[in-house]
């Protein structure tokens, strides 16, 4: 049995670790606070654009009246042979199975594609360390190129979430849309966290070209949070001051829908498949952007729940030991009482 002053050592260890786990949870939740503000600040520019695609699609030849065929090479369907996965983690650790179940949706849908050729986008540190220890690092597949088919790591951002800006998912976004028109990949998909709240939350896999419609988000897989994960959620959140509830945008999003279904008709300085054809490329950066705001969003959730369950954990600790070294100090003065009683009864 360990002694007293071990077991003072032990609790004294674990007091401080239980003082970093709390200030991190803290620190997460301020964090979580911000990144939820750029999330919902993001939001009503998307849904805008949106809605303007939309009303240009009704004003627009956007399919050929004769054969059906599209008229923007984005909107072009082609057998997937070629798939470009961009896949979105944290940079760090201590965020609970966060970044753990963002990589095994990437295996399942890696999986499911078997027999096809995916280049894999990694964004992340986590999300790079893992990929690159189980694909090899690849250039980008060109056009006309033949070959077996593979999954490889083509590229990596890393330590780019603390300060997201549009213009890396436009670049990110750019290079994805000039790929695809040249023919070189034939779709992509995006796997991130999605965040409405601390207790709404997903995992997604997207589809964001080819761009089935307009405004409408094409989810190939998805999995909602288990109720034992809302459960934890729920008591960080209480501690923390974060709204459980997410933000009320119905006003917002009702103006945004109003826009595309007005029966109005605009004058236009440029004809409207060339306005068309100009605002789509930026649809599809500001999904990438979206989705990277909200990665960031869940990942800071996530830390928060994380720490609070560790923080838990040491104060449940600190208890058992204490009462560990109650029993040895009690233990030590009956075995002292019994010494004193024995050697006066000796006398």
């Amino acid at each position: 049995m360990a002694n007293i002053l071990d077991i003072r050592r032990r609790i004294r260890s674990v007091t401080n670790t239980r003082q970093i786990t709390r200030a991190m949870k803290m620190v997460s939740a301020a964090r979580l606070r911000r990144a939820q503000d750029r999330a919902l600040a993001a939001r009503p520019y998307a849904q805008m654009l949106a809605n303007v695609l939309k009303s240009l699609v009704s004003r627009a030849d956007v399919y050929d009246p004769t054969t059906g065929e599209p008229l923007h090479p984005l909107l072009v369907k082609r057998s997937e042979q070629n798939v470009l996965l961009i896949v979105v983690t944290g940079d760090k650790g201590l965020a609970g199975a966060f970044n753990a179940n963002i990589l095994k949706a990437t295996m399942r849908f890696i999986d499911s594609k078997s027999g096809k050729n995916i280049e894999i986008e990694a964004i992340g540190r986590k999300g790079r360390d893992f990929l690159r220890r189980r694909f090899a690092t690849a250039e980008p597949r060109k056009a006309g190129s033949s070959s077996s088919p593979a999954t490889t790591l083509i590229g990596e951002q890393v330590g780019v979430l603390n300060r997201i800006d549009y213009a890396m998912a436009s670049e990110l976004a750019e290079r994805a849309i000039e790929r695809y028109t040249r023919g070189e990949i034939d779709s992509v998909y995006l796997v991130f966290n999605e965040f409405k709240s601390v207790i709404a939350q997903r995992l997604v896999v997207e589809q964001i070209l080819p761009i089935e419609q307009i405004g409408t988000p094409s989810v190939a897989d998805a999995k909602e949070m288990e109720l034992e994960e809302k459960k934890r959620a729920i008591e960080a959140a209480k501690g923390a001051g974060v709204s459980l509830k997410p933000a009320d945008t119905r006003e917002v999003d009702e103006h945004a829908k109003a826009f595309a279904a007005a029966r109005v008709d605009y004058l236009y300085e440029q004809p409207p498949r060339q306005l068309f054809g100009a605002l789509l490329p930026k649809y599809v950066g500001i999904q990438i952007f979206h989705a990277l705001l909200e990665s960031v969003a869940a990942e800071h959730a996530a830390r928060m729940t994380a720490m609070e369950s560790a923080t838990n954990n040491a104060s449940e600790m600190i208890d058992s030991l204490t009462l560990a070294m109650n029993r040895v100090r009690q233990a030590k003065i009956t075995k002292e009482i019994i010494e004193i009683v024995s050697g006066a009864a000796a006398l």
